[in-house]
């Protein structure tokens, strides 16, 4: 339960970062940072996640409980709607107002920005956060949280992909209005092929690790 609890915290307030801050000038870091914040809060005890891409990715490369998994799913997509509720109140409106806005996206930037991203960010948690030679290391979350910073600003601020690297998010961003149901479904999709593609070429590079 304890992990769930994290999982849950660290993802709120991740998703609650896109929604409130992610038309800003400066929302790509205030997201890197909140999610490196989170991961340090928490890694010590759920893993720090907030990703089921990342949860699929730790799982395949074995530093995840099987039984951890559809749990740590389910509160994830969980809290990301919560956080979405929150931004809307925040903000004085309807937190699902804009779901099923059209949005500009077209499918194949999206497909290979949420599929570079999403591989790139489990790419990092993995070497910095559960490989042998980078073990008791004190920088796995920035080194996480900063991956996340280059990702939406290089991929997510080009505006033709909604740049969430994160199913939980793609959710989020879906249900605040930022995305279709199709951007949203493809952009699942296309993280956890990310996430799953970036744990075996780890154990790939890594050998018997």
């Amino acid at each position: 339960m304890k992990k769930l609890i994290v999982e849950f915290i660290g993802t709120f307030f991740l998703v609650l970062s896109v929604c409130m801050a992610g038309g800003h000038a400066l929302g790509a870091l205030a997201i890197g940072g909140t999610l490196m914040v989170m991961v340090y809060a928490g890694g010590h005890i759920s893993g720090g996640h907030y990703n089921p891409a990342v949860t699929l990715g730790v799982w395949l490369r074995g530093k995840c409980d099987t039984k951890d998994v559809v749990p740590y799913w389910v509160v994830q997509v969980v809290a990301a709607v919560v956080a979405v509720i929150i931004a809307g109140l925040m903000t004085g409106g309807n937190p699902f107002a804009a779901v099923g806005s059209p949005d500009k996206f077209q499918t194949l930037p999206v497909i290979l920005a949420e599929f570079v991203g999403t591989f790139a960010l489990v790419w990092v948690v993995l070497n910095s956060a559960t490989a042998k030679g980078t073990a008791g290391n004190s920088f796995y979350g920035l080194a996480i949280g900063f991956t996340v910073v280059v990702c939406a600003i290089a991929f997510g601020g080009s505006g033709t992909t909604c740049g969430a690297f994160n199913p939980a998010v793609a959710v989020g961003v879906f249900l605040h209005g930022g995305a279709s149901v199709t951007t949203m479904v493809i952009a699942i999709i296309a993280d956890l092929v990310g996430g799953a593609v970036a744990a075996l070429t780890f154990k790939a590079v890594n050998g018997a690790e």
